[in-house]
């Protein structure tokens, strides 16, 4: 029996375990969806499984709630720079090394355990909106890469059922390994507000890299202009887009504690 450490953190609902990753089974993926289960573990969206970086503070490795891996999570490199300013010290700037690449977090404001962040996460890459053929008829999205793959869905509203809808989206046979989905529907220049469908989790609170793609593809169909705020159920982030796309919102530790392995 092997007792390992986690620490639990939550970005707008959007909620992660944390793992240094000197405490990583031999199986990472079953341990991983152990761990997230919601009735029979912790429960989490998914694990950041922290390594030595030489070209940043950290490295994260994420594991979604079904073991399968992620490039990045904005919410979680968020809740990976608040535990880094819990554990080993306040600093001004955190750098993340992810599977999209080295984020650096800029520390804005702390209250205890609860922090905000502005995250450089890098250039998008948008392509043209295009039309799928699902069961349900077709429907058009644009595609937009945040260093992982989105597709986003401008709605009047969300209607019954829109997950069901958006998981059939998700695993579409025009998207090889998956894809993110968002629903967006427009409130007015500067505001959106988002439902999230992501791969390997389902619906969630909120995403980061998903606001930034809703918020970007909006301003690229000249629907809002930057800043944006996207307002989602677990709360509320600002998204800016200067060449880069930068990610403010909260992250906040909740509990820490030990899960037998």
């Amino acid at each position: 029996m092997t007792l390992i450490p986690f620490v639990k953190a939550t970005a707008c609902g959007n909620d992660f375990l944390i793992i240094e990753g000197m405490h990583a089974p031999a199986d990472m993926v079953a341990f991983t969806r152990r761990i997230c289960d919601r009735h029979n573990g912790v429960g989490a969206d998914g694990v950041e499984w922290l390594f030595p970086a030489q070209d940043a503070d950290i490295r994260a490795r994420l594991l979604n709630a079904d073991g399968s891996e992620a490039e990045i999570s904005g919410n979680g490199t968020r809740c990976v720079a608040a535990f880094l300013c819990s554990e080993r010290g306040q600093r001004e700037q955190i750098k993340v090394r992810t599977g999209a690449g080295v984020k650096t977090c800029a520390l804005t404001t702390r209250e205890q355990t609860l922090f905000e962040f502005e995250t450089e996460m890098g250039e998008p890459q948008l392509g043209e909106e295009f039309p799928i053929k699902v069961a349900f008829g077709e429907v058009r999205g644009t595609p937009v890469s945040m260093g992982n793959p989105h597709f986003v869905l401008f709605r009047d509203e969300f209607t019954p059922g829109w997950q069901g809808d958006a998981a059939e989206i998700g695993r579409h046979h025009d998207f090889k390994h998956g894809i993110n989905v968002e629903l967006v529907r427009v409130r007015d220049r500067q505001n959106l507000e988002v439902r999230f469908y992501e791969r390997g989790v389902g619906e969630t609170q909120s995403s980061g890299t998903g606001s930034c793609a809703a918020a970007v593809a909006a301003m690229f169909a000249h629907k809002t202009i930057s800043p944006v705020t996207v307002h989602a159920p677990g709360g509320k982030q600002q998204v800016r887009w200067d060449g880069q796309v930068f990610l403010r919102g909260p992250a906040r530790i909740v509990c820490r504690g030990e899960f037998l392995a």
